[in-house]
C-alpha cells in the first residue's frame, strides 16, 4: 500500500509514500503490517493514529512512537494490509493478482512468469522472468498497456496473453 519515509518533525511523525491511486487513499487505513525482525519475514501490526496530507505528500504519526529518534527504526519499511481489506475493483486488477501468472504471446510462446510490476509514470511495466517452462531464461520488461500489449488476463487459467514477440 505504501512505505514509511523519513522522519517528519520532532514529535514522532513520518512521511508516507503512497502506492495507492489516488495517493490519499492510503489515509483510509489505520492499521498496517510491517516487516519485523532481522529476516524481514515476520510481521507486526502498527497503528497510524493521526495522518494528513502535507503539501504534495502525506505525513502520519505511528501510535506509541513519540520521538524523532524512534521513527528511524520504521524508515523504509513497507506498509501492508491484508488482501481482505482491499475494496473490490469495478475494473482492472490489483498488482498482487497478476504476480505469478504465466505470460504467453499471441504465437503461444511462454515468455515466463510475471514477477512484479513497476510504475514508470507513463505506464506500468511488467517484469517477466523466464524459467524452466518458458522459451528461455531471459528477463523481459513489457509495458502494461491494455488492448495494445496486454490482450487478455485470465486469472482462472493464470495467464496474461500479450502481443509481444520473443525477440523484442
Amino acid at each position: 500500500m505504501g512505505r514509511i519515509g523519513a522522519p517528519y518533525g520532532i514529535k514522532g511523525w513520518v512521511k508516507l509514500i503512497s502506492f495507492t491511486d489516488p495517493v490519499d487513499n492510503l489515509l483510509e487505513y489505520q492499521c498496517f503490517w510491517i516487516a519485523d525482525g532481522p529476516d524481514g519475514k515476520s510481521l507486526k501490526q502498527i497503528e497510524i493514529d493521526e495522518a494528513r496530507p502535507q503539501g504534495s505528500a502525506l505525513v502520519a504519526h505511528i501510535k506509541g512512537c513519540d520521538a524523532r529518534e524512534a521513527t528511524r527504526a520504521y524508515t523504509g519499511l513497507d506498509l501492508l494490509v491484508s488482501k481482505e481489506e482491499l475494496p473490490e475493483l469495478d475494473e482492472g486488477f490489483y498488482w498482487h493478482e497478476l504476480e505469478g501468472l504465466r505470460v504467453v504471446n499471441l504465437e503461444g510462446e511462454d515468455l515466463g512468469v510475471l514477477h512484479h510490476l513497476m510504475d514508470t509514470g507513463a505506464n506500468d511495466v511488467m517484469v517477466v522472468r523466464g524459467d524452466a517452462a518458458s522459451i528461455d531464461r531471459e528477463e523481459r520488461l513489457l509495458p502494461y498497456v491494455e488492448e495494445q500489449v496486454v490482450k487478455e488476463v485470465d486469472l482462472d487459467a493464470r495467464i496474461v496473453r500479450v502481443d509481444w514477440g520473443r525477440d523484442w
